[in-house]
Order: structure tokens, then C-alpha cells, then sequence
């Protein structure tokens, strides 16, 4: 694993920290509706208090494409910081330039500062070195704590750590600890499971995959595109059809690298997509010509639940079937209890990420129960494809 220092390598007592929070989080009416990631960033901020330095916070608030956004400030996201703190939090409306100097200055030791709205900036998201200059001359040490921002380069996760002495911060630091343990030195043997609804989504992902794990369990909607390459019916099931040579190519590839895909083998179909239809298991080449597939079949989940008994490490992007809706999310569910419980026995290391995933992880009641569980999405996704992400690479290379 790449080294990269973390607060505790870094001198920062008296100091401002420019620090880097993902604090991306919903808000209905000016309130915050879900504060999980402030509540995230909280280890962060207290352990560079508790080393003496005075936190600034840089963050971007939805999309305002360089613009001045009211509905985009980050004052509204204060109230929650503060909460989550147990303390006041100070805010100023500017992210550089003499406004935000002076909110810098008056700062003393205890105080937390959120600057503006990074992305109000057009060279935020240019990677502008005259607006990262900026930045850093606010502080004099710089931690990112946003992996899940971290697949930009932008001025705030990749320019200001090739300027300053960087670290990671504790979430990001615990995200990249796990990753590493999932594919970068795993504990052998490892079984990938990827879902969702789409191939042309995932063509990076199961390629790299593919050379990595001993195991790939493929689910969901990308599992009837392999089922069509195969030549078995799947009746008015979702595939993408046109991509059936892509799926034949990677079961090729595959079996070159050692790497076992695990398929479906038994189904559960129904007419319509909606809550409580009628739904029937059935063996996967029996698909009637009006039915759709939607999850997958309890012979499928004991096959699975064999394969990460076998297993030491665990990677899972995506659900096995329709899972927002009963019954179709009994396979996802009961795979995602068998990993838990193998997690919970110290006989499996298990580490899951992606939107859909998370979702459906809480929904089976597990979350708690994987050894780490990533909320940075798009960032999640393409360290798995096997991509540098330049926030972290720029950590790495500027550990001094």
C-alpha cells in the first residue's frame, strides 16, 4: 500500500488545518434531512483539535457550476455541524480573498470555521493553481478527509495537497485501510460480488475484478445479460442484449485468469414489478416467455453462502436482484446475512460500497455487521476498477 501520512505525522499544534469534509448531505427547506457524513467528519475535526490545530473546513454543496448559489450555501449545513460537535461552529460566505483572511485570523484554539462553498469557484473545479494558491495561504497544513471526493482533481482535494504538508484525516484514512485490505493485500481467498442493473456500467469493475478475486458472483440485471450470452430465455427480463459478446469475452477472460463467475441457477420470476406480485422460483432455463427475472432463487443463495465460507475477503458492489421491493429482496438479504455472520465469526473480511449497496445492506439489517462499509460511491467504484483517484495519489506523493 502506498504510504501517506495521517494527523498523527503531521505538526500542527497552534496551526490552522485546512481540512477537506465531504459534507455533501441532503437538505429539504434550509435543514439538513440525514447527517450521517457530518456526523463522519466529527473523529477529524476533534483529533486536530486535540493536536492544537484550529480546523477549517472546505467542502463543495451540490452542483453551482461556479456560480454564487443561495440554496447552495453551506451555512445551512452549520446547525447539524454544530449539533454533531456539541459546540458553536463559525461560517463565513467566502472561501478566499480578504473575507475569508480575516475569518482565519480572528480564530483562537477550540473554534471550527466552514468556509463557502468551494465549488462557487470555477477553479475549484479546473484544478485552477492560482485559486489552489489561494486556498492554501488560509493555512498551514492541509488534511483530506474526502475519499469520496477524492476521484476529482479538483483545487481542493488535489491542488492544495501538492502545496502544503498533507495528510489523510481519520475517515479517509480508515477508507483507505480497508480498501487495501480488500484488494490491495488481501487476505486470500477473495470473492467479489457485483450487481445492478447494467454491464456497460460495470465493464471496467469486472475486468479488474476478474483479475484479482478467485470468485465473481454476478446479480441482478448484469445477470441476464450473461444468461442471454449463454443462450438461455429470460423471457421480458431487463439485459442488455447488444452486449452479450462483451459478457462471453469476459467469461473468457476469466477462466484464462483462474477466476470463477458464479451465475444464478435457480430464479424467481414474476409478471409485473410491483410490491406482493405473484411470484414463482423457477430453474433458470425455465423463464416462461411473459415473465420477468427478478431475483435470484434459494438454490442460488446456498450456492453462494458456500462460496464465502470458502472465502476470506469479501467485495460487494450491488444487490442480487430488485431488492427495493418484496419478495425480491430475499436473496440479497439472506446472502447479506451469511456475510455478516461469517464477518461477526472473525471468518471473513467484508468490505461493500456503492449507493444501491449501502441501501440495501441497511435494509437486510447487516450494515453494522461488515467489517467496513464505504459511502463515497463514484470514488468506491473506481478504486475497485483499479483507477488512481488524484486526491489520494496526491497524498501519497507529497509525504514528506
Amino acid at each position: 500500500m502506498a504510504q501517506f501520512n495521517t494527523i498523527d505525522d503531521l505538526e500542527m499544534d497552534g496551526k490552522v488545518v485546512l481540512t477537506r469534509v465531504d459534507v455533501n448531505v441532503p437538505v429539504e427547506n434550509g435543514r439538513v434531512t440525514d447527517a450521517t457524513r457530518i456526523e463522519k467528519i466529527v473523529p477529524t475535526i476533534r483529533d486536530i483539535q486535540a493536536r492544537g490545530g484550529i480546523p477549517v473546513l472546505l467542502a463543495h454543496f451540490d452542483r453551482p457550476k461556479g456560480q454564487r448559489v443561495d440554496s447552495m450555501s453551506l451555512r445551512q449545513i452549520v446547525p447539524a455541524l454544530e449539533t454533531a460537535l456539541g459546540k458553536p461552529v463559525k461560517f463565513c460566505d467566502a472561501a478566499i480573498g480578504g473575507d475569508a483572511k480575516r475569518a482565519v485570523a480572528a480564530l483562537e484554539k477550540g473554534d471550527v470555521l466552514v468556509l463557502e462553498n468551494t465549488r462557487f469557484y470555477p477553479g475549484e473545479e479546473t484544478n485552477d493553481p492560482t485559486f489552489a494558491a489561494s486556498l492554501a495561504a488560509l493555512g498551514s497544513v492541509y488534511i483530506n478527509d474526502a475519499f469520496s471526493a477524492s476521484h476529482r482533481a479538483h483545487a481542493s482535494t488535489e491542488g492544495l495537497a501538492r502545496l502544503m504538508n498533507a495528510g489523510a484525516g481519520r475517515l479517509m484514512e480508515a477508507e483507505l485501510k480497508a480498501l487495501d485490505a480488500a484488494l490491495g493485500n488481501p487476505e486470500r481467498p477473495v470473492v467479489a460480488v457485483v450487481g445492478g442493473a447494467k454491464v456497460s456500467t460495470k465493464l471496467d469493475l469486472l475486468s479488474n475484478l476478474i483479475t484479482k478475486v478467485a470468485h465473481l458472483v454476478i446479480g441482478g440485471g448484469m445477470a441476464n445479460t450473461f444468461l442471454v450470452a449463454q443462450g438461455i430465455e429470460i423471457g421480458k427480463s431487463l439485459a442488455e442484449r447488444d452486449m452479450a459478446d462483451t459478457a462471453r469475452d469476459i467469461l473468457a477472460k476469466a477462466q484464462g485468469a483462474g477466476c470463477t463467475i458464479h451465475l444464478p441457477v435457480d430464479v424467481v420470476v414474476a409478471q409485473e414489478f410491483r410490491a406482493g406480485a405473484p411470484a414463482q422460483i423457477v430453474d433458470v432455463t425455465a423463464c416462461p416467455a411473459d415473465a420477468m427475472i427478478l431475483d435470484a432463487g434459494p438454490q442460488t443463495v446456498a450456492a453462494i453462502r458456500g462460496v464465502f465460507a470458502q472465502c476470506r475477503t469479501l467485495i460487494w458492489n450491488g444487490p442480487l436482484g430488485a431488492f427495493e421491493i418484496e419478495p425480491f429482496d430475499a436473496a440479497t438479504n439472506a446472502a447479506a446475512q451469511a456475510a455478516a455472520e461469517l464477518t461477526q465469526a472473525g471468518k471473513l473480511v467484508s468490505v461493500a460500497g456503492g449507493g444501491d449497496t449501502v441501501a440495501a445492506l441497511n435494509k437486510a439489517g447487516v450494515a453494522d455487521s461488515f467489517t467496513f462499509i464505504s459511502t463515497a460511491g463514484g470514488a468506491f467504484l473506481e478504486w475497485m476498477e483499479g483507477k488512481d483517484l488524484p486526491g489520494v495519489a496526491a497524498l501519497t506523493s507529497s509525504r514528506r
